[in-house]
């Protein structure tokens, strides 16, 4: 895995939070660096907890499981750990394309609504915010209270990008691994990066 920030080339920050769903973050990021892309990954602590339970991540060898699941790709991994306030990504003088949290729990779609930058996860998409660069949130919780429905409204307001992780069934999937790959699908639709993750509407079978 790289530990140095990589060279020249598209660098794409990737937040992974303790909503349940990791595996859309792991999926996007596996996209992200098989097309070449550098991928800045900060995981919280909350995160690192969900992909232990849902994954079977061992959140206490991270550097190795990162080498796991991500190693051997086309692209660079830089991992920076979610209390690095002074990384890279924190300042808007680093040249990122955007920022992907997926999943995004309601406490960080709420620390984002409300400016709290108090980790490196919150400060780069806060950055993100001032920059005018794409920020792509992917909620996942239910059912939904209205103070979640008001900072998404606030969100999109600002021009955050909400892709709700909702499956879709026109595609008729037939694994669990084609329902991971709509989503992260279309998150990738949202800023513009073409993949081959699942049939569109409309093409021939």
């Amino acid at each position: 895995m790289v530990n140095e920030l990589a060279g020249a080339g598209r660098h794409w920050v990737l937040g992974i939070t303790g909503a349940s769903g990791s595996v859309y973050g792991v999926r996007l990021a596996e996209v992200l660096l098989q097309s070449g892309f550098t991928v800045h990954l900060v995981v919280s602590n909350a995160g690192w907890r969900v992909l232990k339970e849902e994954m079977g991540v061992d959140a206490s060898n991270r550097e190795a499981e990162l080498d796991r699941f991500f190693g051997g790709r086309t692209g660079r991994l830089v991992y920076h750990p979610v209390a690095d306030i002074g990384a890279s990504i924190a300042s808007g003088s680093f040249r990122a394309e955007g920022m992907i949290v997926a999943p995004c729990s309601m406490g960080t779609l709420s620390a984002i609504a409300h400016g709290s930058s108090d980790n490196l996860m919150t400060r780069a998409a806060d950055v993100m915010l001032k920059e005018g660069r794409p920020l792509v949130l992917v909620p996942r919780e239910t059912p939904l209270h209205a103070i979640h429905l008001e900072n998404m409204l606030k969100l999109s307001r600002l021009g955050v990008k909400l892709v709700p992780a909702m499956p879709a069934f026109y595609q008729r999937p037939q694994t669990l691994d084609d329902l991971v790959n709509f989503l992260a699908g279309k998150v990738l639709d949202t800023i513009g990066i073409e993949h081959n993750l699942f049939k569109r509407w409309g093409e021939e079978t």
